[in-house]
């Protein structure tokens, strides 16, 4: 058997992390790798271990999460240029980024996206400027606030990358498994522990995306809360390793979910990668 597998937040700058990474490997010579963001926050460290990673399996499917869009006023690319910057840097190692063409596995289109946020999992009733103000005085701020959001305007990107990637979608006939960092829908949200971390977890925008793109299964990160959602006849599946303390806490047992997450498996005749969608220029 041929195995798509999956995971998120590697978070490979924590030395604890290094030894889980060496855990990440194939059980088939042909099996591939979905890897859904939050490798590390370095482009050097991001490119040593995905590098690694592209050498174990027959494919391997990347997309960003936040902490690899993480920059420093005195870095070299900041912004929607390290995005850029970073899917040459996959690209150049044979790993799918969200500007290739998809491949296919299995007769299923494996999509990769990056949409980003736009602050809009809060309530209806309250701006973007007040529920920001809201989650800053109860001392609730993604580091985002600081390493992304200087350089570049977010909301406006995230619309950016919500047109870009519909405008693609559209032209995918056929069964798909989508995969994005953050959750497409708002219900895995409601897990976390203070709501205003729902801030940066995603938007509205991609509720109706599994329905609409036919999707099997939607793959993301992101909350550090691994599990299997299962929404409108859609498995929204979490894969991530998070922090040490998270993942030590995690009890193995029938309700945990396997990790990595193997999420379709098929004879390995039929795994071979075919596109369906021309590759395009890096949308920044």
């Amino acid at each position: 058997m041929t195995t798509l597998w999956a995971v998120s937040d590697l978070h490979a700058a924590v030395k604890a992390n290094r030894a889980r990474i060496e855990e990440i490997v194939p059980e088939s010579p042909d099996d591939w790798l979905i890897v859904a963001g939050d490798v590390g926050e370095r482009t050097e460290l991001i490119v040593r271990v995905m590098a690694i990673l592209a050498d174990r399996f027959h494919t391997v499917i990347w997309v960003p999460g936040n902490h690899e869009l993480y920059s420093r006023s005195g870095d070299r690319h900041t912004g929607r240029d390290k995005y850029a910057e970073l899917v040459a840097a996959m690209r150049s190692l044979g790993v799918i980024t969200p500007e290739d063409e998809y491949p296919v596995f299995g007769g299923v289109t494996i999509v990769p996206l990056f949409t980003l946020y736009d602050y809009s999992f809060r309530l209806s009733d309250v701006t973007v400027q007040d529920a920001l103000a809201q989650a800053e005085k109860k001392n609730i701020v993604f580091t985002d606030e600081v390493a992304i959001a200087p350089f570049v305007d977010m909301r406006a990107w995230c619309w950016d990358r919500l047109a870009y990637s519909t405008k693609r979608l559209s032209r995918i006939n056929g069964p798909t498994i989508l995969i994005n960092h953050w959750p497409l829908i708002q219900e895995p949200t409601e897990k976390m522990m203070f709501p205003e971390m729902a801030l940066w977890c995603g938007t509205r925008h991609t509720r109706s995306w599994a329905q609409r793109y036919n999707a099997t299964h939607v793959i993301y990160g992101h909350l550090h809360i691994p599990g299997v959602m299962e929404v409108d006849g859609t498995k929204h599946i979490e894969v991530s390793l998070g922090y040490p303390a998270e993942w030590q806490a995690r009890k193995p047992g029938p309700l945990s979910p396997p990790w990595p997450y193997p999420v379709m498996s098929l004879p390995r005749a039929d795994a071979d990668p075919v596109g369906t969608v021309q590759s395009e220029e890096v949308a920044q």
